[in-house]
């Protein structure tokens, strides 16, 4: 039965109710090949028993999702793909999480994530790594990659992740499914393990645009336990999928010309620009101008944050603990132990620039920076409607490409900082594949609390493109 893997939740949704299929039966036919398949994906590192009622009426009800590791789910793992919280189980659910639930969503398992979201290749994880579904000797992305690669792979119809620099975005484009990033503070944290508080952002992975809208109705809004999220209404109404591009004016960053892009991102981006001309968008051409600046300025951001976060992981409360003479002892030891080598990378830094006499050179200065690309992104939104990027500057590459060079693993980000820096909403949609046969896509980057319009308009695309029609894609295969 391949239709688990074929169908959108909205056709599976059509197809139940002419009664030609029955969505529990389809769930449990995934369910199965996904404990098969894992082994060689590495998607997820537990799966979810557990009764769960879809008497619901909601649109999500009976389908399977995929929760990234570092969102509560109560009574299994949230380990962050760290050695340090492996046995560690949440005594309680996330927001994200208790809203799917009372909307009727099974639970299929907890997916693989580079440890506390630090990386872009899901290899940085003490459980295991992540393969790409289209290729397996390539990565999947980070740091969401095991929730992009169960929906890629058909083995999960959506799933959650967590955006911090672009952590929902690539894996999204590396495996050709829609990601979205809302709007800073348009979908609770709480329950949400912190990175980088001020960047964190719990994400929508799905087949396509309507999937991820019908999540983010679900899951978004105001939160009274968590204090950053707004007031303002989520529109409950269904996508306007009808409607053209015509007059929406469409922003292509003048620099991109000169960025040291792959061939194939460079043709499919400008392609992807024509195609919306086409449906009647209107070019503007933008200079992105301190916009560039982002990845120095998030890099030392995040490590700041980060820094600040994780002091609260020493072993004493829960999770992993190594013994030693004194507090102070065992601390080290706990945390040498626990602590893979990315984080701990990011963790020095972040303690180096808030040390007294390097905060005001290098904290307080990426603040300031901060700021200006915020007034940036100001002043571009007073010309445009939208702002359209590549995702990365390239496609999915091979296992093990940074190594030997860690910290240039931080320039796949380059293109997706920026709208994180800003809090911006961004949506990543699968436009076509490059001459290896691997996903491309195009980032959709709109003013704050624009999430609608900006699903709207990938809706538009997303039916022009035609993407999940590819036979050659993971989601065509056979069980």
């Amino acid at each position: 039965m391949s239709s688990f893997r074929t169908l959108t939740m909205h056709e599976a949704l059509s197809r139940q109710d002419d009664g030609s299929l029955n969505i529990q039966t389809l769930n449990e036919a995934m369910r199965v090949v996904a404990r098969k398949e894992n082994t060689t994906l590495g998607a997820y590192t537990d799966f979810v028993d557990e009764e769960q009622s879809s008497r619901a009426s909601h649109p999500l009800a009976g389908f399977s999702v995929a929760i990234k590791a570092n969102i509560a789910l109560s009574g299994w793992p949230t380990h962050c793909g760290s050695r340090l919280l492996r046995n560690y189980r949440s005594p309680f659910d996330s927001t994200a999480v208790s809203r799917l639930r009372a909307a009727g969503a099974r639970f299929m398992g907890i997916t693989a994530m580079d440890e506390f979201g630090m990386g872009s290749t899901c290899e940085h994880t003490t459980l295991g790594r992540v393969v790409n579904p289209w290729d397996h000797s390539c990565t999947a992305g980070g740091s969401s990659g095991g929730s992009a690669a169960a929906v890629a792979a058909g083995l999960a119809w959506y799933g959650l992740g967590s955006d911090t620099g672009g952590s929902v975005r690539l894996p999204a484009h590396f495996c050709g499914v829609a990601g979205l990033k809302p709007t800073w503070g348009r979908i609770s944290g709480c329950g949400l393990v912190a990175f980088a508080s001020s960047l964190d952002a719990i994400g929508i992975l799905g087949r396509d645009v309507r999937d991820v809208h019908q999540v983010y109705q679900c899951v978004a809004g105001q939160d009274p336990y968590d204090a950053t999220t707004v007031a303002t209404v989520v529109n409950p109404a269904p996508l306007n999928i009808a409607r053209n591009l015509r007059g929406v004016k469409v922003g292509v960053p003048q620099e991109l010309s000169s960025m040291d892009l792959a061939e194939d991102v460079r043709r499919d981006h400008v392609a992807s620009i024509r195609r919306m001309v086409d449906l009647g968008a209107i070019p503007v051409p933008v200079k992105l101008g301190a916009v560039l600046d982002a990845v120095p300025v998030y890099t030392v951001l995040n490590c700041a944050e980060a820094a600040s976060n994780l002091h609260r992981f020493d072993g004493s409360l829960y999770g992993h603990r190594q013994g030693g003479t004194s507090y102070q002892d065992s601390l080290e030891l706990t945390r040498t132990a626990g602590f893979g080598a990315e984080v701990k990378r990011r963790l020095l830094l972040g303690a180096h620039v808030l040390s007294s006499g390097y905060q005001d050179r290098y904290y307080l200065r990426a603040c300031a920076a901060r700021e200006s690309i915020i007034k940036k992104f100001e002043e571009i939104f007073t010309k445009i409607d939208v702002l359209a990027m590549p995702t990365a500057p390239t496609t999915a590459f091979p296992l093990n490409s940074f190594k030997d060079d860690p910290v240039r693993m931080h320039l796949t980000d380059v293109l997706t900082v920026p709208a994180s820096l800003a809090g911006l909403p961004a949506l990543t949609i699968p436009t076509g594949l490059d001459q290896r046969g691997l996903p491309m896509s195009i980032q959709l980057i709109g003013a704050a609390w624009s999430e609608r319009s900006l699903l709207e308009w990938a809706a538009v695309l997303e039916k022009e493109w035609n993407f999940r029609s590819r036979q050659e894609a993971p989601w065509q295969r056979l069980p």
